[in-house]
């Protein structure tokens, strides 16, 4: 089985032991987006505007990788506050295509750069 390793040029680098995905025969998985711009500063705002910024990640690697949303079968969504959800949900669901992938949302103790969200996801190719 060959596996190759997708960067987005749209993102800031990952240190050299992360890709922003993974792609074998027939499916991509997408590393955890975080609300970082191009610039790896997070984006101002709050919930909403961080979503829709994870959300836009996720788009450059799946272009990155030759696929869309439109193919994503997974989605996971890690929220530092569940009282957040709803404010979350409404931007997820303006954004996602129809039929919304299957999606697990937990609440996470700490995220990464201590940011309020994060998501990852799995496509198929």
């Amino acid at each position: 089985m060959s596996v190759e390793k997708i960067n987005s040029s749209e993102l800031p680098a990952h240190p050299h032991i992360l890709s922003h995905a993974t792609k074998v025969p027939g499916l991509i998985f997408l590393s955890g987006q975080t609300p970082a711009g191009a610039d790896g500063k997070v984006v101002e705002g709050g919930i909403q505007e961080h979503t829709a910024q994870c959300i836009s990640n996720l788009g450059n690697v799946l272009k990155a990788a030759g696929s869309s949303w439109e193919k994503v079968v997974k989605v996971n969504v890690y929220l530092k506050n569940m009282d957040d959800f709803g404010s979350m949900n409404e931007v997820y669901e303006k954004l996602l295509p129809n039929p919304k992938p299957s999606r697990t949302c937990i609440q996470a103790a700490k995220l990464p750069n201590d940011v309020d969200v994060e998501i990852e996801a799995i496509a198929a190719t």
